[in-house]
């Protein structure tokens, strides 16, 4: 399967800048994938498309500031870290910028405030650091870091809280599942009064899911392991809906890998902490999921190879166009799709 069969061409200024003035107020193209209908409505209706007794499982991992600019101790050489894993003991996974500068025992200087020693060097400009500093981590983090949006957004980031989903709560993300920056806390409320079931998995995006696709044959395509957990609690509730025949509705396309990693792995939810590589494209059959709410992804990436394993490539390539036509906003900051099974 080609790579190139999942491309499509996108109007520079559909690519979303900034998010929506309201979160709830983005747009939502809604694909019916049994019929290949369209509608185009407005995220806060999203609660017309759901049924009592649904499940939405969204994804709880919360943005880090990752993304880390440095020196080189003692050349004073300017490095850029983004940090895809971090552990208790200090040590930290990251891609970096020039990579091939960074060598086994370099340290980098990290405004003062830490230091990074480089004990791994790995493929595709991947290092790993033993991290030098006093204090607690994450608030030196919050001190000296950025976080880490796409480098297709050249705008400035206002409020870096609009880069974080509002229920997020597990520190660990390179970047933000996307697909849930839509709801709110007054949406959510609504949701549950209609008696639509919502739950958690973490799963900690990094290279698995942004890393861009560059070999031509999609089968050749490697995916980098993420850590996800899910927890004894949410496993009853899926399981529960299953085998009631109730929907599963994954919100964002990490919250549907860990699901599908989980269902593959064990042909149940399961109360687990593990990573996945899994890598989804047609023609995939889904074991764990009906329906998705997702963003808008860009061409010829691992996500947009997902949804069409949901649909087909040909439904979501007209539905794209459409999109574009209508002149919907792409990507982290634009707006909401969600298909239905129906």
């Amino acid at each position: 399967m080609r790579v190139e069969d999942f491309d499509f061409e996108l109007p520079q200024e559909l690519i979303a800048q900034h998010p929506s003035e309201k979160r709830d107020e983005s747009r939502l193209l809604v694909l019916h994938k049994e019929t290949g209908k369209i509608e185009h409505r407005h995220f806060y209706d999203i609660i017309d498309y759901l049924k009592p007794d649904d499940v939405l499982v969204r994804n709880d991992s919360r943005v880090i500031p990752a993304r880390l600019f440095g020196t080189k101790i003692p050349t004073g050489a300017h490095v850029e870290l983004l940090i895809l894993k971090n552990t208790d003991d200090k040590i930290i996974e990251c891609l970096c910028g020039n990579a091939k500068a960074i060598k086994l025992g370099t340290i980098i200087d990290l405004n003062g405030k830490m230091q990074a020693e480089c004990i791994e060097v790995k493929d595709e400009g991947i290092r790993v650091f033993r991290l030098h500093y006093d204090g607690i981590f994450y608030e030196i983090l919050d001190e000296i870091g950025s976080m880490p949006l796409p480098p297709y957004i050249h705008e400035k980031l206002l409020d870096k809280d609009r880069y974080q989903n509002v229920y997020a709560k597990v520190n660990g993300s390179a970047a933000c599942p996307t697909a849930g920056l839509h709801f709110t806390k007054e949406l959510d409320t609504k949701l549950k009064e209609k008696g639509i079931i919502i739950t958690s998995v973490t799963l900690h995006v990094g290279l698995g899911t942004f890393r861009p696709v560059k070999v031509d044959e999609v089968e050749k395509h490697h995916m980098h392991k993420e850590e996800y957990e899910m927890s004894q609690e949410t496993a009853d509730i899926l399981n529960k809906a299953k085998s009631e025949g109730r929907r599963i509705i994954a919100v964002g396309t990490t919250s549907c890998r860990t699901l599908e990693s989980i269902m593959q792995k064990y042909g149940t939810f399961k109360a687990v902490k593990d990573a996945t590589d899994i890598f989804i494209y047609p023609p995939y059959k889904f074991k764990a999921i009906d329906a998705l709410i997702t963003n808008f992804h860009l061409p010829k990436s691992t996500l947009i190879m997902m949804i069409s394993a949901f649909t087909s490539k040909e439904m979501i390539l007209n539905t794209y166009n459409e999109a574009i036509k209508e002149r919907y906003r792409f990507f982290s900051f634009g707006d909401s799709m969600f298909i239905d099974n129906e």
